[in-house]
This record gives C-alpha cells, structure tokens and sequence, in this order.
C-alpha cells in the first residue's frame, strides 16, 4: 500500500496552489511538452495565487501580532522617527559605558578642552572666579571659559572701573580665563532662575572645543577632573541626580560634559523655545537625554553637602552594605555641590541658631563620640567664605 503522506502532500500543495493535475486520458495529445507546460502550475503562478497570497499575509499579520505584543515598549514611535528627535523612552544609548581613563599628558592636545562657566549676575560672577581660581590652583590642563553678559565688560578692557569688571579682568589676567561675552536671554515672564539655567546651555554652542565640562558655580573643585575629558565619544554626559534614586533616574545638570555641536546646540534651542513654565536647565536635559546620555558615576563627581546631614546614606554610597565613613567620602569626592535646603547658599547669611540646628549631629562609634561629618560640613561653609573674600575681595562673615 502506498503510504499515505505522498497524496496527502499533493492534495495539500493543490489547495494551495490552485491547480489540479490532469487526470489520464482526459487530454487529448498527452505526453506532449506544450500541453504539460500549459497544464502544469509554474512556481510564479503558485506564488501569485489567491490562496498562497491570503494565507501568507495572514501568516506575516499574526507575527507582526505577536513581535508588537512581546515587544511593545520597544517599537519606535512617529516622532522618534523624525530626524533630530530624541531616543524613545526605555531606548538604549548609542554610547559606549563610561571608562575613566588616567591622564597622559604627552598625549593630550588640552586646547581642545575646556571648563566652562555662566555668569549672569555679580553673586554669580564671584562664584565663577573662585571655580576658576581653584582649577588654576588645582593646575588643571584644560582652557578655562567664562560665559558672562556682554554688558558688564568689553573683554579687551585694560582699564576696569566696576567691581564687575575688575574681577572679569582678574579671572582673565591672573587665573587665564577667557572671556566669552553673551546676550544674556530673556523669556516674557520668566524669573532670573531661567535666564541662567539657559545660559548654561550655551556650553552646547562653544563648538571651538572638542569637549568642555560645565559646572554649576554653587560648588567648590576638591580635585581636578581633566579626566572626563578623555572617556569615550558622547554627545552628553552626566550623573543621574542620585538621592533622587531609584525613586526617579533624571540626569543631574550640576555637572555636565558635553561635546558642542551646532545640531546638538538648534536641539536644545528648539526644545527652549517650547519650554513650559517651570522648565529649567534640568528639565530641557532630561527631556532631550534621559535615556541617550552617558552616565557619569555620582561618587566621586556629583556630592551633595546635604549628603553630610542625612542618615540614609545608600543613594549615594551604592549599596547598604558599606559603612558611611565621612573622611573617606570627602577624600575621594571631586567635586561638592552646596545643596542643603533649608540651608541658604553660602554667600547668603545664615543665622547661628539655623547653623546649630541643621549641622550635621555627632554620633557614637567604636564607643567614643566621632563628630567629623559636623566638622567638615562646617568646613565647607567657612572655606567657601574664606575664599570668597580673598578671590573676590568680599567681607568675611563670621560663622560661628
């Protein structure tokens, strides 16, 4: 008997295909090639079929089903698709993982790097100078660029006569700073608090550089960061904002390392122009690099002074596994951000009860008392104040 998979495979392939074979002796002339090639189905008529066609889009119907319900937050939207739009969110980054490599001198053009800083007001302008004052001290390989309002100083002056441009002229004579002056913009309605968040934006526009490094001026430099100039290509790189993590995962702008571009710099004009309200530097970043940025690690670039005065130290350690040992945190930390609220900033006066009562509390280890994390957030109020009259010729206060 003949096995039966034979038939049931023609019969199959018929209903697919459409045709039926030509029984014996029903056509006249057989054995003839013309006939057999007129009654015989070529493989275009079978792929051209009604049948094959209905089930084959059927067939390619339920798996583009079955790819989009698997995948779903993965597929790309309209707008990721038009060009210069950000990457969707949940997508990944086309930049490699941050490797922070050691600093060769013999081997690196710094020229073609730079800090950067904006300046809109005298407060700020003083901040600035001491930033550049401690990478100068700090001799830091990298240009030094002060982004400030045209209006304070002509940046060939010789002869300054405000206080404004006395200090511009001493960050650029003495702590070799250059001058970069800018229109300072404005939105309808909008507070100081905008004008300087997208003046640090510009640091996307000083396409003179390969890369600079823009750092917010409420800080103080503990260690240089020439480093940073070196990890791998991206266009933006920054820390996320740890102690709001895992809670949220936004990029922190206290810190950000970018590579100026005129396509990266029209992005972050057209995403300014479209800014609501309440959208600052912070906000602009997020929307525009949430999910393309590469990611600095916080610890050791982004510590807070808050940080000091808490007793849940895991955000910023990474782990709960490890000991919160202030020394050791402030000897490894690179650069410190003064963010303590209700702490006003440090050249704003603080009253000494608000010092006594918000200084961080002293604790018990090992058996004795350790009050080191209370000393050295006190330190840093006095040292910023200490430098703030020396490198800006401001008053002292005392703090104590």
């Amino acid at each position: 008997m003949a096995p039966l998979w034979g038939s049931s495979l023609s019969s199959t392939w018929r209903s697919l295909s459409g045709y039926s074979p030509v029984q014996n002796g029903e056509q006249a002339g057989s054995g003839s090639t013309d006939a057999d090639s007129h009654l015989k189905p070529s493989i275009g008529q079978i792929l051209m079929s009604k049948r094959v066609r209905y089930i084959a889009a059927a067939l390619a119907a339920f798996l583009l089903f079955f790819l989009a319900f698997n995948n779903y937050d993965q597929l790309p939207s309209i707008d990721s698709l038009r060009p210069g739009a950000s990457p969707a969110a949940g997508a990944k980054s086309d930049c490699p993982p941050v490797t922070v490599p050691d600093v060769a001198d013999s081997q690196v053009n710094w020229s073609r790097f730079a800090y950067t800083q904006y300046v809109t007001n005298a407060a700020y302008l003083c901040n600035s100078v001491m930033i550049f004052e401690t990478l100068f001290r700090l001799q830091s390989k990298a240009d030094r660029v002060m982004m400030y309002p045209e209006a304070m100083m002509d940046p060939a002056e010789t002869n300054p006569t405000t206080e404004e441009a006395k200090l511009l002229v001493k960050a650029r004579d003495v702590y070799k700073v250059k001058l970069v002056p800018v229109s300072i913009q404005k939105r309808a309605g909008g507070d100081a608090t905008w004008a300087e968040s997208f003046t640090k934006l510009l640091a996307f526009n000083q396409t003179q550089y390969d890369r600079v490094l823009n750092v917010d001026s409420d800080a103080t430099i503990l260690q240089t960061m020439d480093e940073l100039f070196l990890v791998p290509p991206c266009p933006v790189a920054m820390p996320r904002a740890y102690w709001l993590f895992p809670d949220s995962k936004i990029l922190s702008s206290q810190l950000m390392l970018v590579q100026p571009s005129e396509v990266e710099f029209d992005r972050i004009m057209k995403q300014v122009e479209n800014a609501g309200r309440s959208d600052y530097d912070m906000e602009i970043v997020n929307q525009l690099y949430i999910d393309s940025a590469m990611i600095l690690p916080h610890r050791p670039y982004d510590l807070l002074t808050g940080e000091f005065r808490g007793d849940d130290h895991k955000n910023y350690l990474g782990t709960d596994r490890e000991e919160w040992d202030p020394v050791a945190i402030f000897n490894e930390a690179k650069f410190l951000h003064f963010s303590d609220w209700p702490v006003p900033k440090p050249w704003i006066p603080m009253s000494q009860a608000m010092r006594e009562d918000k200084q961080p509390k002293c604790v018990t280890r090992d058996g004795q008392e350790d009050c080191s994390a209370r000393e050295l957030w006190n330190g840093f109020y006095d040292d910023f104040a200490k430098r703030r009259s020396t490198v800006c010729g401001t008053k002292k206060r005392s703090r104590r």
